[in-house]
């Protein structure tokens, strides 16, 4: 039986390049329509919950309890999905996931207080994360056999499912109940997980590829970190989960406080950028939205350009000038006297966040398997989670566009990490 922790195998051509398959260019596809899918399904979520919060008379304060379902099944599950993919394999993993997620996605709308959603939403984030790394796994996988670092292009997929998502959310809350509109969406997604996954399935890791390239996208300056997770032998255990080393689990955490620094920003944006438009530039509604829209799209554009990027100039110099790009876009959009000036600098921020998360999180799988992207994954969503809140205490004790440039100083941290990151590979 092949063994599902191996990386999925690419034959290359000449020295000088690698060829491609069919299979490989299918199972792209495959895992592209999954971090679409993702995206999508979290977004058409999002846009409901005004609609579901009157559904259940939920107050302010028991809705934010009810929330934090998402996230606790998202962290817990991200922990424990690493182990569950080096047994089973990221391909099943993925599928499985999906399948959950597509399901799940149709519960909140049933809710009838507070506290059942909440215990609902535990379900929906615990398929949520899991389908995160483990879609995050697969790919690094590929990354690995392709030779090229196409992982941005996937969570480029994610941003532009997202935008779709809330474009059709947006347009079902004129139309539809919630149940009628989550419904529609899990059965949408079970169709594309039906096409999807027999190509994840079919093409499950196989052989043995030992990738001379980094797929973090290094260049020849930047030494490659020797293989970290490898898989066990066909004697041992076919579930045994490699451990990590003292030096690979330190650098695995330093590429997670490197993802955590731009979740950071993106929740922050998600959830403040329409405050501060409106309450402190007196922006119109309609502007005060597309704030965050723009600041979306600037990302997604970022990261269908982040293979060029990484391919160009390497890893070190897309964290650091991407960490820079986004610490000056932020401080421009937080404190700028005017509403397009906010703009440009949120789609600045944009387009220097964008590649930074999947770079973090793909260097820690190259050195730590579907563990290194739990690990670092974990750490990013935590920065997501804790973006928000922070802001609004320091938004209360100081002012908004003063707490906005939090995000300038993280920012400015993962350039500095990430150019920190150049020598921070494990020594065999």
């Amino acid at each position: 039986m092949p063994n599902p922790n191996k990386p999925w195998t690419v034959h290359t051509g000449s020295r000088g390049g690698s060829t491609s398959p069919p299979s490989a260019a299918r199972l792209r596809i495959a895992l592209t329509a999954f971090f679409a899918l993702d995206g999508f399904l979290f977004a058409g979520w999002v846009v409901r919950i005004p609609a579901v919060k009157h559904h259940i008379s939920a107050s302010a304060s028991s809705l934010g309890l009810a929330l934090l379902g998402v996230s606790a099944g998202a962290v817990i599950t991200m922990v424990l999905t690493g182990r569950l993919c080096h047994r089973y394999g990221s391909h099943r993993v993925g599928v499985w996931c999906g399948i959950l997620l597509s399901l799940s996605i149709a519960l909140p709308a049933h809710a009838g207080s507070a506290l059942t959603l909440g215990l609902l939403l535990l379900v929906f984030g615990a398929a949520y994360g899991g389908m995160n790394v483990a879609m995050n796994s697969a790919a690094v996988d590929l990354v690995a056999a392709l030779r090229r670092p196409v992982l941005p292009t996937f969570h480029a997929a994610f941003s532009f499912g997202g935008m779709a998502g809330a474009g059709v959310g947006g347009i079902a809350a004129g139309h539809l109940s919630p149940v009628a509109h989550l419904t529609l969406l899990a059965a949408t997604a079970l169709l594309v997980t039906a096409v999807a996954a027999p190509v994840m399935l079919r093409n499950t890791p196989e052989g043995a590829a030992e990738s001379t390239a980094p797929p973090g996208g290094s260049t020849p300056s930047e030494p490659a970190a020797p293989p970290a997770h490898s898989a066990p032998s066909a004697a041992g255990s076919r579930g045994a989960v490699p451990r990590m080393s003292p030096a690979v689990r330190r650098v695995v955490l330093l590429f997670g406080v490197i993802a955590l620094c731009t979740a950071y920003g993106e929740g922050a944006l998600a959830e403040w950028s329409a405050l501060h438009l409106s309450q402190d530039l007196h922006a119109t509604p309609g502007t005060a939205a597309a704030g965050y829209s723009l600041f979306a799209l600037a990302m997604g554009v970022g990261r269908l350009t982040g293979t060029a990027l990484l391919e160009r100039f390497g890893q070190t110099r897309t964290l650091v000038s991407g960490g820079g790009a986004a610490a000056a876009g932020m401080l421009l959009g937080s404190l700028a006297p005017t509403v397009p000036l906010t703009l440009a600098g949120f789609a600045v921020t944009g387009l220097g966040l964008a590649n930074i998360f999947p770079v973090a999180v793909g260097r820690a799988g190259a050195l730590a398997g579907p563990g290194g992207v739990a690990a670092a994954s974990t750490l990013g969503y935590g920065g997501m989670l804790v973006g928000p809140p922070v802001i609004g205490f320091l938004a209360d004790w100081l002012s908004l566009p003063i707490a906005l440039t939090t995000v300038t100083l993280l920012s400015a941290a993962a350039a500095a990490l990430g150019y920190v990151s150049r020598t921070a590979s494990p020594r065999p």
